[in-house]
């Protein structure tokens, strides 16, 4: 009875806490044709997640060619990820409006171009321990979707190895239960469960994906009664702040033109002075041994901009020399990335729903990526039940 109620409260929640959003008026700039989730459990529990997608370009006027994406992962518990594909230059995880993966290109890719490019994840904080029988584990996983993309082809496999159930039917091939499907713009995969007893992996309790709970747990009414009076509480400030804010109005500029902004990205770079291959001299500038083919780098290390002495001197693309060490440089990477004036959509309850799927998923695209939490709350459900009983105070996030 008490998930039935949580759940129609997150529900609720969902409903509104999210504006009707407007229709694109535009011609989509993408497609993306190919659209592959190869899902593996290691011993640990974590899933290795390796990604597989075709992205086809159609407009490359409006907002220029496609350079990079953003790719949503399921949540923030990232342990690790990898570019498999030549064409990628950079892969990075970032957090900023949700979890993505965030993917620049080699080069710029025009009108009826297709980029295909391959990538792996290591995601934990994915299942979920005597979820509703004692004894079994589940993980629940639905696929990051793309609000203003249509996707002609989606499938998941997942290796069938210790799996004792799954909530639908599935292909099964080469050792992997697959589903697949397409996906309209905005459209969602159906949510995929899948059912391991609990000694199958090292599944440990304290790693249950946030946003479930435990069977075995015993909450007391007290505590969902206390979240439905806060529920209310916040519901009641937001519809006053969303009615009293003209940039939430239904006159806002959905479709106004995405503005470029710039964000600085430093990265230490330390080189060998000589080839650990051949034992050739590093000439200034060399990146790779022009004699054997090996890289001259010995670290890299993302550096913040507290971090930099003189920062004002590395705000240009490029590599330049740090410090008088003549080994020792700045990476200087300028990222462009899209803002687009009030757009109010949440491309994903989950972040701000507490009792909803495990598999926090985000969008993805080429300007203006969907945000999630839009509103900032980033409440858990914990959090909220101690707010209401007065037990802890929860911070207020920009």
């Amino acid at each position: 009875m008490k998930k039935f109620i949580l759940s129609v409260l997150c529900l609720v929640m969902m409903l509104s806490l999210i504006p009707a959003q407007k229709v694109y008026a535009g011609k989509p700039l993408d497609e993306i044709q190919e659209y592959v989730i190869t899902v593996d459990v290691k011993e640990d529990a974590s899933l290795d997640l390796t990604y597989h997608i075709e992205w086809k370009v159609l407009d490359d006027k409006s907002e220029g060619p496609l350079e990079w994406v953003k790719v949503g992962i399921p949540n923030k518990h990232c342990l690790s990820f990898k570019a498999l594909s030549s064409n990628i230059k950079r892969i990075d995880h970032t957090e900023s409006g949700g979890s993505y993966i965030r993917i620049d290109f080699d080069r710029a890719y025009h009108k009826d171009e297709i980029v295909k490019f391959d990538f792996t994840v290591n995601q934990d904080y994915m299942y979920q321990m005597n979820e509703l029988t004692e004894g079994e584990t589940v993980y629940h996983f639905i696929p990051g979707w793309f609000d203003d993309i249509e996707v002609k082809h989606v499938v998941v496999k997942w290796n069938s190895d210790k799996v004792k159930s799954r909530n639908r039917t599935a292909i099964e091939d080469k050792g992997y239960l697959m589903w697949e499907g397409n996906l309209a713009a905005g459209e969602r995969f159906a949510e995929i469960s899948v059912t391991y007893d609990n000694d199958a992996y090292n599944f440990i309790l304290t790693k249950n994906a946030q946003g479930w709970s435990s069977s075995s747990g015993d909450d007391d009414d007290d505590g969902v009664v206390g979240f439905l009076f806060f529920f209310i509480f916040v519901i009641i400030i937001i519809a006053l702040c969303v009615s009293k804010s003209s940039k939430y109005s239904s006159g806002s500029g959905f479709n106004a033109k995405p503005v470029k902004k710039i964000r600085i990205e430093r990265t230490l770079v330390k080189y060998y002075p000589t080839c650990q291959g051949c034992g050739a001299v590093r000439p200034e500038n060399a990146e790779k041994c022009e004699y054997c083919g090996r890289s001259f780098i010995e670290s890299e290390e993302k550096i913040e901009e507290t971090e930099v002495v003189e920062p004002e001197k590395y705000k240009e693309e490029g590599t330049f020399r740090y410090g008088n060490n003549a080994n020792t440089y700045v990476r200087v990477h300028l990222v462009p990335y899209y803002v687009r004036p009030a757009r109010t959509a949440s491309s994903c309850a989950h972040s701000s729903c507490a009792c909803a799927c495990a598999c926090a998923c985000a969008g993805g695209g080429r300007a203006g990526c969907s945000m999630k939490d839009f509103y900032k709350t980033d409440l858990k459900l914990e959090q909220i039940k101690r707010l209401a009983s007065g037990k802890k105070k929860i911070n207020d996030h920009d």
